[in-house]
């Protein structure tokens, strides 16, 4: 490995000139999430040096200002003139875009990030950018405002150390909120700290005070376990798979827990590829095509008998894939498929040896598998069954039937809404109180089941559940077709009480484990009913937080003035629940967001799963939080 990393190294594509304009182009929005994806990029710089071998120890400081420090022992970017433009490489690689050792091959073999963009992007989106390079014994600085050099480099010290330090403080005039949420950057650098063994990230927040230090000498194992950590699991050890072939890097880590879930994911060159690819085509092939040869070489599963489908193999399955590879094509709407077709066929082949070689040396694990993949191919069968039934929307529509869907006249899903409420006696003020030209309304009678503990065969039983399916029209599980969505809007109105909180939990895990793409689309809100009215006179008021109502009873004054706390919808009446909750003019609706994929499935696992110990500690933690607590 050489160690030359220099101003020759950083090859040039195109100027900086859109990024102020177009800054969602960019860093995808100027909400919370684009605000934190500028650390991203500029860990992103760090991580590379890491994977290069030049770097153990990455350090983000949120600071007091609302300003971001981000410091590495890589080697430091250099700081001679670019042979090309004849400007220092430094300044280069902060004010051109697309400009940076990643490209060409030369300066750095494997390269995470975003397709190149990263500080200059943070640089053009930054009200001042400061940089210190600690290189060749001398320390190095610069300082930028809103993407343009305020001096030219000066040497301002000397060192033993080589590294960046990047501080930058993100425009007011670009982002709408300036405000760094630990817990955001908490899931992103631990996921960086499983995937890059042996690398320490620290994390401190100078204006909340939290610290976190993350280091995995273990890996993608250590993160398997993690995932894995309120499961009961099949076996103690995860199934380590690792080797290098054709320049690519192939690592998986396999671990069975007794759920019904499956949970894979996918990253290329750290980057999560939420979309798949052709590593994950080529680790399902393998993994299936494998535990079938074991099972009927070894009589589990008898020559007569079906193959097992992958999704019988896969249930109860948490692995990582992670794949490192010279030249990534991202493909997919939101460019996180990996498109490498060589991938496909490296990862299938080293998957396929490290898979059949654990099986043979571990015939215990080996069955509790197998055994475990012919049980859930048996309720597949029963599921296809119970499947059948929903297909049937006269069985829905049958006014015979109790909790019936009052459907919307219009036909576009894309102007329709469907609520999905609470209870016979909400649902009637519901559907007396609608829009019946775009709102649907279907009452479900008590709570449905709790998916987490239960396979498709029984879920598919279960009545309420068999209404919503067939209401939204998608389809379930292998069905499953997202354009069919007969409502591009799916409220969930449930009353403000412990009650109502469980069923809106239960429904949240219904379509986290089954109608996921519904999420992922934004198709599923929450109603938000208001939690007390205030009357005074013939004037009434409503008030959706208590310092809500606290001000509206203020503003009342001494006088004569009533309070009710609303315990259910079916308190009230058809066009107070219309003016309240449902008017499109007047309401407030939360979206359910997908954007933290394994931090949702954690939690429902924790609320909704078999273990108490971790649901205990999660309401201990969490305690302080509640506001309104229904005893």
């Amino acid at each position: 490995m050489t160690n030359e990393y220099n101003a020759s190294q950083i090859q040039i594509l195109e100027g900086l000139e859109a990024v102020r304009k177009r800054p969602s182009m960019y860093i995808g929005s100027t909400s919370s999430r684009g605000l934190h994806h500028l650390v991203y990029e500029i860990v992103d710089n760090s991580i590379d040096e890491a994977l290069a071998g030049y770097c153990d120890e990455i350090k983000v400081v949120v600071n007091s200002d609302n300003s971001v420090t981000v410091s590495d022992n890589g080697r430091g970017i250099p700081v001679e003139n670019h042979p090309k433009v004849n400007k220092p490489a430094l300044e280069v690689v902060l004010t051109m875009l697309h400009a940076g050792g990643k490209f060409g091959g030369n300066g750095y073999k494997v390269s995470g990030g975003l397709h190149g963009v990263g500080a200059s992007v943070v640089n053009a989106l930054s009200e001042w950018l400061e940089v210190k390079i600690h290189l060749d014994g001398k320390i190095h600085y610069q300082k930028y405002e809103r993407g343009k050099p305020l001096t030219e480099i000066e040497v301002i010290g000397t060192t033993t150390k080589t590294g960046t330090i990047i501080s930058f403080k993100p425009d007011h005039l670009i982002f709408e909120e300036i405000k760094f949420e630990t817990d955001i950057l908490v899931h992103r650098l631990r996921e960086l700290s499983f995937l890059n063994k042996g690398l320490k990230i620290e994390l401190r927040n100078d204006i909340s005070g939290e610290e976190h230090v993350f280091l995995h000498n273990g890996g993608i194992n250590d993160f398997v376990q993690y995932l894995n950590k309120n499961k009961d699991v099949l076996h103690s050890k995860p199934i380590y798979i690792s080797q290098e072939k054709e320049g690519t890097q192939i690592e998986v880590s396999i671990q069975y827990n007794d759920g019904y879930s499956e949970n894979l994911y996918s990253f290329a060159n750290n980057i999560n590829t939420t979309e798949g690819g052709m590593h994950e085509y080529g680790f399902k092939s393998a993994l299936t095509r494998v535990v079938n040869d074991y099972a009927k070489k070894n009589n589990l599963l008898k020559e007569n008998e079906n193959n097992l489908s992958g999704e019988d193999i896969r249930e109860g399955l948490t692995a990582i894939i992670s794949v490192k590879l010279i030249d990534p094509q991202f493909e997919g709407q939101t460019k996180t498929k990996l498109g490498n077709s060589e991938v496909r066929g490296i990862t299938e082949g080293i998957v396929n040896d490290g898979m059949s070689t654990f099986l043979e040396e571990n015939p215990a694990v080996a069955k509790k598998i197998v055994e475990k993949s012919l049980h859930a191919a048996r309720a597949r069968e029963a599921a296809r069954k119970a499947r059948e039934l929903t297909r049937r929307k006269s069985a829905l529509e049958s006014t015979t039937l109790p909790g019936k869907l009052a459907d919307c006249s219009v036909k576009d899903p894309a102007m329709s809404e469907l609520y999905i409420v609470e209870g016979n006696s909400a649902g009637g003020s519901a559907k007396q109180g609608r829009d019946r030209r775009f709102q649907a309304i279907l009452p479900l009678r008590g709570k449905i089941l709790n998916v987490e503990k239960a396979r498709l065969d029984r879920v598919l039983a279960n009545e309420e559940i068999r209404s919503m399916i067939t209401a939204i029209g998608t389809g379930i599980d292998n069905d499953f077709d997202v354009s069919k969505a007969r409502y591009h809007k799916i409220i969930i109105m449930t009353d403000a009480d412990v009650d109502g909180a469980h069923i809106r939990t239960l429904l949240l895990t219904f379509f986290y484990r089954y109608f996921k793409p519904l999420l992922e689309n934004g198709y599923i809100y929450i109603a938000q009913p208001p939690l007390y009215k205030i009357k005074k006179g013939k004037e009434e008021q409503y008030a959706y937080h208590d310092y809500e109502m606290e001000e509206i009873a203020a503003k009342f004054g001494k006088g004569n003035y009533s309070i009710q706390r609303y315990k259910g919808l079916g308190e009230m009446n058809a066009d107070q629940l219309w003016d309240t909750t449902m008017n499109p003019e007047s309401r407030t609706v939360l979206r359910v967001s997908m954007e933290e994929a394994m931090k949702a499935d954690e939690i429902f696992t924790i609320l909704m799963g078999d273990k108490v110990e971790p649901r205990r500690l999660f309401i201990q933690t969490h305690a302080k939080e509640v506001r309104n607590l229904d005893i």
